[in-house]
C-alpha cells in the first residue's frame, strides 16, 4: 500500500510541475508565439484558463491527500521502530537525608 501511494505522490508532483509549467501567466500573449494577434482566441473564446485551472486544483487536492497518509504511515512506521520495553526497569526511591545533629 505504501509503495502505491509512493508511487501516485511521484506522479502526481511531476504532472503538478507540468502543469504550472504549461500555465501563462496574465501577461503573457499565448497568441504571439503561434503568430496570432489575439491571445484569447488561440485556444477558443474562453481559453484553456479553465481546464489547467481546474486539473491543477485536482492535482493539488490529490497531492495534499497523499503527503498526509504518507505522513501517517511514517509516523506508525516511526511508531513501531521506537516502543520502549519497561518490563525490566526497576525504580529505587533514595534513603531520606537524616540530619546531622
Amino acid at each position: 500500500m505504501y509503495s502505491v501511494i509512493l508511487t501516485v505522490h511521484i506522479v502526481v508532483a511531476i504532472a503538478m510541475i507540468g502543469l504550472i509549467l504549461v500555465q501563462h501567466g496574465k501577461g503573457a500573449d499565448a497568441g504571439a508565439s503561434f503568430g496570432a494577434g489575439a491571445s484569447g482566441t488561440v485556444f477558443g473564446a474562453s481559453g484553456t484558463a479553465n481546464f489547467l485551472t481546474r486539473a491543477t486544483a485536482v492535482l493539488t487536492v490529490v497531492f495534499f491527500v497523499t503527503s498526509i497518509t504518507l505522513a501517517v504511515f511514517a509516523r506508525e512506521q516511526s511508531d513501531k521502530n521506537h516502543t520502549l520495553d519497561v518490563s525490566g526497569v526497576v525504580t529505587t526511591t533514595p534513603a531520606p537525608i537524616q540530619p546531622t545533629p
